[in-house]
């Protein structure tokens, strides 16, 4: 150990030059890090020492090969953790395992088939909607109906009959404003004294509660209603840890639900609003999921999971709208020992954020990495690409629960909506991705939507 080396230190002129700047969107300055001082460099992100690497072999060591060594920084389990609860996405060690290995059964492929007629049904329904609502008015906010669209999958998938429309609207808003929270709170700890004085935290404090609120009254509705329902909540109630046999509490009832709502549809919806922009600049692509969606949705009430296979390059369009716009832009371990990186010493305590957005967009493993080709995951065209130049839902022990169900929803979602609708890009307007705990567009993307000729959903 006495023989490795501290990574590059960025200069400390640099990091506080746009201090500001950096922690609204910190993208460019960690890719001109990259550019300045290779792939693993020490700097500061606001008062925060971190460690930042886009090295495929660095990630899987930290993530995968030496996991037990990695836990989840202060920022997702103090902060993230004092907003969500202590679920899957927060919670480390013995706790987090014992729960991932009770939950891990509701996103089998067994269960994932039960749920595919639910999640259709519900995508049909939203279509029919859509397809209303724009004889009204054409001009849409594409990452604010994903939202919407997302959020309506996921609650019909987890509560079943829980959340009613208004609450649904409710819970969207609440969750959005305690991100950028979340978000000030780690990039800018200096401003946290102001937030008590201003008011700030009592409020997001009522936002929490009043989530809460909503979250609680299913879950007691639920345990006294004696009727099983096709679910996700239905599985978490029924599910018994193996060395007790007892069921899941109510908090982490709540600390899970709240956690697969989050996870369930902020991630899909943004992943869902880049690729239907990034299909609005490519009419070849959109011709070819518009061929395979004729070919395989013809009626949507006997489409099936195993038809799934068949959506073969829809899939690669979201696989590489992925790439190019990864919801989880980045995500965070902190080193429990000194450890050794590639040559490189990670003192005890230190902070890594493995930079996907960066590894994704690498020249070293992508040919014309800032050009849209959803050939790149084509089977034949990912043999020689490096484990980790890839992983847009993390990876290791931690690979997120969801990622097939996130898959299966946004192949179905975006067949369904290219079959019915055109999409164009609103002329003279700003997209530009807003990294907060995920990948937002910054300004939201406005579309004309047009129905087809002989379009039908239902």
């Amino acid at each position: 150990m006495s023989t490795v080396k501290m990574p590059p230190k960025l200069p400390l002129w640099f990091a506080l030059k746009n201090i500001r700047k950096n922690a609204q969107n910190p993208i460019p300055f960690f890719t001109n890090g990259i550019k300045m001082m290779g792939n693993i460099f020490t700097t500061y992100l606001g008062t925060r020492r971190i460690i930042i690497t886009n090295n495929p072999d660095y990630i899987q060591y930290v993530v995968q090969k030496n996991n037990k060594n990695y836990h989840k920084s202060p920022v997702v389990k103090e902060i993230l953790g004092a907003e969500l609860g202590y679920g899957l996405l927060t919670s480390d060690g013995d706790y987090w395992l014992k729960q991932r290995r009770l939950i891990q059964p509701g996103f089998y492929k067994q269960r994932l088939a039960e749920l595919t007629g639910i999640m259709t049904d519900e995508i049909a329904l939203y279509i029919n909607e859509l397809a209303e609502q724009i004889k009204q008015n054409p001009q849409t906010e594409i990452s604010k109906e994903m939202m919407g669209a997302a959020f309506r999958i996921v609650n019909k998938t987890l509560f079943s009959t829980g959340i009613d429309k208004e609450q649904m609207k409710r819970v969207d808003f609440i969750i959005s404003n305690l991100q950028k929270y979340v978000v000030t709170q780690a990039r800018q700890p200096y401003m946290v004294p102001w937030l008590k004085i201003s008011g700030k935290v009592k409020y997001y404090k009522t936002l929490r509660e009043e989530a809460d609120s909503i979250i609680y009254d299913i879950i007691n509705k639920r345990r006294n209603s004696g009727t099983n329902y096709n679910d996700l909540l239905d599985m978490l109630l029924n599910a018994r840890y193996e060395d007790t046999g007892e069921g899941m509490t109510n908090q982490q009832l709540r600390d899970e639900a709240i956690i697969l709502v989050v996870a369930g549809h902020e991630t899909t919806a943004n992943a869902m609003s880049w690729a239907l922009y990034l299909l609005s600049q490519h009419p070849d692509v959109e011709q070819k999921v518009l061929k395979e969606a004729n070919a395989v949705l013809g009626n949507h009430a006997a489409f099936t999971y195993d038809d799934l296979a068949k959506l073969n390059y829809t899939r690669q369009v979201i696989q590489e709208a992925m790439r190019l716009y990864p919801p989880a832009w980045v995500i965070d371990r902190m080193a429990l020992e000194d450890d050794e990186v590639g040559g490189y010493l990670i003192p005890k305590g230190s902070i890594m954020l493995m930079y996907i957005y960066g590894t994704h967009r690498s020249p070293m493993f992508w040919k014309d990495p800032d050009t849209f080709n959803p050939d790149r995951f084509a089977k034949e065209n990912l043999k020689d690409l490096p484990n980790y130049a890839y992983f847009p839902f993390g990876g290791g022990p931690r690979l997120c629960i969801g990622n097939n169900f996130a898959l299966m929803e946004m192949q179905i979602l975006l067949a369904m909506l290219v079959k019915r609708f055109t999409f164009t890009l609103v002329p003279n307007q700003t997209i530009e991705p807003q990294p907060l705990v995920t990948l937002r567009p910054k300004y939201g993307i406005k579309m004309l939507l047009k129905e087809r000729r002989s379009a039908t959903v239902g």
